[in-house]
């Protein structure tokens, strides 16, 4: 299976991604997790996008808040999928940056997510995934199975006086 890439722009960012790496866990996907900023180690950060391929990874998940030019940064460097997380930051709410990770230029698409929305990162990373493995596709079906069935159940439960 091909492992996933969590990057982010500042270890500021580890408590938003604790999300991503629950369910990457729990689906049983191997990843890495590491702090590249596209302002501060842009060469670094280009080198692992550039070489992630090669390295073993499928999918790159980017999560950075204010300016979160980290997404097209690493885009730009590979032709994975790569799924920005925008991070709620202090200053606007984390309206900026998820302005900076929704309008990336033709030609460079980034997946985006909603403002800390790393577990669905994680879940849309598993789907991109699941395209090529079965064993993973059943296991993402099967978690759809719980949530419906866990609905159906406080539907049930509802009693109304």
């Amino acid at each position: 299976m091909k492992k996933v890439a969590v990057i982010m722009g500042s270890d500021s960012d580890l408590p938003v991604l604790k999300g991503a790496f629950e369910q990457l866990k729990k689906l049983e996907i191997p990843f890495e997790a590491h702090v590249y900023s596209a302002h501060r180690t842009p060469d670094e950060a280009a080198s692992f996008a550039a070489n992630a391929r090669e390295n073993g990874f499928g999918v790159l998940i980017a999560a950075a808040g204010k300016a979160a030019h980290l997404a097209g940064a690493l885009a730009a460097r590979t032709t994975l999928p790569v799924i920005g997380i925008p991070v709620k930051s202090s200053t606007l709410d984390g309206l900026d940056a998820l302005l900076s990770t929704v309008q990336m230029p033709s030609g460079m698409p980034v997946a985006t997510v909603a403002i800390d929305g790393s577990a669905n990162a994680a879940l849309l990373a598993a789907q991109i995934l699941a395209v090529e493995d079965a064993a993973l596709a059943d296991k993402l079906a099967a978690m759809r199975k719980s949530q419906h069935d866990a609905v159906i159940a406080k539907d049930a439960a509802i009693v109304i006086d």
